[in-house]
C-alpha cells in the first residue's frame, strides 16, 4: 500500500488487525455512537454546527460522563479523555497497541477522526479521516498538510446521493479519499476496486470499510485509470476527483495537478471504454467558462463515444469568487497577507492566461449505450433538488431509451400517466378570466417546473394510462373546436418534452 508516513500527519492505526477493528466497532455501536445517537445527544443545532466547522455547541453538549459523550469528545471532537474513563467504554489496550489511540500520562487521544455515518438502508457506518477533517473539512482547521485525507463533506454526500444503486458485479471508485463512495458501492456491488494517488487515502479507506463492517475492497495506488488493467471494465464507476482548477498541485485532496480542467476532461473521456454495456459513471467536476466558447459545447466534447450523458451545471462562480473560495478552504486567508495576495494573483494569472471568465461546478453522468446516436443532455439547474437522486438519474436514462425508440406516430399511439407529486399552477393577473400561462411543477427529484399551453395542461391532467395520446388529443380538439389533425401534428413535441423531463411516464 506504500509509505503512509508523513511527519506533519499522525501515524495511522493498523489496517491488519480485523479482530481489534471488530471489537472497536462493537464498542462504538454499544454506546450508540451512531448518526442517530449523535443527533439525539447533540440536538439539531449543535449537530448542524459541526458541518460549519463550529465545535463549541457540541463541546457544551458533551460535558457529561456517559459513554456516548466520551466517544464524541474522543473521536469526533479530538479532545483528550482520562484513560480510566475510556477503559469502561473501549478495548483500550488493543486500541493503543494497534494505533487507534495514543496515551500521554493519564489521558488518551484519538489518532484519527471517526464520524458516524448513516447508510441509505439504515446501516451504521463509520468514516475514518485525518484528525480534524471529519468536521468542516481541511479549511475548517487550517490544515495545510500535504496528503491529508478529508472525511464526510457536501461533495461526497452529493455524489453518493446521485449514484444509481442497482446490484452490480464490479464497481470502481476513482480517487477514493476516505472511502465513502467505496463504502456505498460495497452495499450493492459484488466486487469493489478503489484507487487513489495518495497511499494514505488507501490505508484510511481500508479502515473505513473494516470499521463499518463492509467487505474489503481491492485497493490500488495511482492516478485516474493507471492502476487498473486496460481490459478491466465495470458496471459502475464513481469519482469525486481533485477537480479544483488551481495554479499548481499544493493539496492532494483537491488539486489535480493538470492544467485548467484537463483532469476532469481526461477522467470523463477515458471512461467510455471502461464501462460495461448499460453501466453508469458518476462524477463531480469543475469546468472552465472560456471566452468565446459555450460551456455546453466544451462539456459535450468530453463525452466519450458510445455513451449517453446527462450533464447538470449546478453553480457558476466568477474567477475572483472561485479563487477566494479555495484560498479560504486552505486557510490562506488567516496567514501572511503578502503570501495570500501572491497566491490570489497566481490564481488570476492562471485564469487570464487561459481566457477563463468563470468556473462551473456540477454533475456528469455517463451510461454506456449501443444506440447509433447517443443522447447528450447538458443543462443548467441551480435550483433545489431532492436527494437522493439515484432513482431520478436512472429514470432519466430510461426515458432517453423510450423516446429514442418512439417517433411521433408511436408517441400518439402510446399511453401515459402523470408522474406522482406533479401540481399545476395558473399564473396571471388577479381577477383575470384566463391565466397568462400554466406551469406544471414537480415536488420531488429535480423539482422541475415547465410552462405548458392549455392543450398541454389539459392533456397532462387526463393522462391516467387508459387512453392513447392520440385519442386524448382528439377529445381535446373536439372540446376546443380545433382541427384534430393539426393538433396531432403540433403536440408530439410538447409530449416529448414532458416525457423527457419526467412529468409524464409511459404507462
Amino acid at each position: 500500500m506504500g509509505d503512509v508516513s508523513n511527519p506533519s500527519l499522525s501515524p495511522l492505526p493498523s489496517a491488519d488487525r480485523p479482530d481489534v477493528t471488530t471489537r472497536l466497532r462493537d464498542a462504538l455501536l454499544g454506546a450508540s455512537f451512531t448518526a442517530d445517537g449523535l443527533l439525539e445527544l447533540l440536538g439539531a443545532p449543535a449537530y448542524a454546527a459541526l458541518s460549519r466547522s463550529e465545535t463549541v455547541p457540541a463541546l457544551r453538549a458533551t460535558r457529561g460522563d456517559t459513554p456516548l459523550e466520551v466517544l464524541v469528545r474522543l473521536f469526533l471532537l479530538q479532545q483528550p479523555v482520562p484513560h480510566a474513563r475510556v477503559t469502561d467504554v473501549l478495548p483500550v489496550d488493543a486500541c493503543l497497541e494497534t494505533g487507534w489511540l495514543v496515551r500521554a500520562d493519564d489521558e488518551v487521544a484519538a489518532t484519527v477522526d471517526v464520524r458516524p455515518y448513516g447508510g441509505p438502508g439504515g446501516e451504521d457506518w463509520f468514516i475514518v479521516s485525518d484528525l480534524g477533517c471529519a468536521v468542516g473539512g481541511a479549511g475548517g482547521i487550517g490544515n495545510h498538510a500535504e496528503g491529508v485525507v478529508l472525511g464526510v463533506g457536501g461533495a461526497s454526500t452529493t455524489l453518493a446521493g446521485l449514484t444509481v444503486r442497482t446490484p452490480v458485479s464490479a464497481a470502481l471508485d476513482l480517487g477514493t479519499g476516505s472511502g465513502i463512495q467505496a463504502l456505498h458501492a460495497a452495499a450493492h456491488a459484488t466486487r469493489v476496486t478503489a484507487t487513489d494517488v495518495n497511499p494514505r487515502a488507501l490505508h484510511i479507506t481500508a479502515l473505513t470499510l473494516a470499521l463499518s463492517g463492509a467487505p474489503a475492497a481491492d485497493l490500488r495506488e495511482g492516478s485516474l485509470y493507471e492502476p487498473v488493467a486496460e481490459d478491466d471494465a465495470y458496471d459502475l464507476i464513481v469519482s469525486n476527483p481533485p477537480f479544483v482548477i488551481s495554479p499548481g498541485a499544493r493539496l492532494t485532496y483537491r488539486d489535480g495537478g493538470m492544467g485548467g480542467d484537463d483532469l476532469c476532461r481526461r477522467l470523463v473521456q477515458e471512461t467510455g471504454e471502461r464501462l460495461n454495456p448499460g453501466g453508469f459513471a458518476h462524477f463531480l467536476a469543475n469546468w472552465q467558462h472560456v471566452e468565446g466558447e459555450e460551456w455546453t459545447d466544451r462539456l459535450r466534447s468530453w463525452v466519450p463515444r458510445g455513451c449517453d450523458a446527462w450533464i447538470v451545471q449546478r453553480e457558476v462562480q466568477d474567477v475572483t469568487q472561485y479563487a477566494e473560495l479555495w484560498l479560504r478552504d486552505a486557510g490562506d486567508h488567516r496567514g501572511d497577507p503578502a503570501e495570500y495576495q501572491a497566491r490570489y494573483d497566481a490564481w488570476l494569472d492562471e485564469f487570464e492566461a487561459r481566457k477563463v471568465r468563470a468556473v462551473g461546478f456540477g454533475w456528469i453522468t455517463l451510461r454506456r449505450t449501443g444506440a447509433a446516436e447517443p443522447s447528450v443532455v447538458a443543462e443548467e439547474w441551480p435550483h433545489p433538488v431532492e436527494q437522493p437522486l439515484g432513482e431520478t438519474v436512472r429514470a432519466h436514462f430510461d426515458r432517453v431509451d423510450y423516446l429514442r425508440a418512439h417517433d411521433d406516430a408511436a408517441l400518439l399511439e402510446s399511453h401515459f400517466t402523470l408522474a406522482g407529486e406533479v401540481v399545476q399552477e395558473q399564473v396571471g393577473l388577479p381577477g383575470a378570466e384566463d391565466p397568462e400561462h400554466v406551469v406544471l411543477r414537480q415536488n420531488r427529484g429535480m423539482r422541475r417546473a415547465t410552462r405548458v399551453d392549455t392543450v398541454g395542461a389539459g392533456f397532462a391532467g387526463v393522462c391516467d394510462g387508459t387512453m392513447s395520446a392520440g385519442r386524448i388529443l382528439d377529445a381535446i380538439a373536439q372540446l376546443v373546436g380545433e382541427d384534430p389533425v393539426a393538433l396531432r401534428d403540433r403536440t408530439p413535441a410538447q409530449i416529448r418534452l414532458l416525457v423527457e423531463q419526467g412529468f409524464l411516464e409511459p404507462a
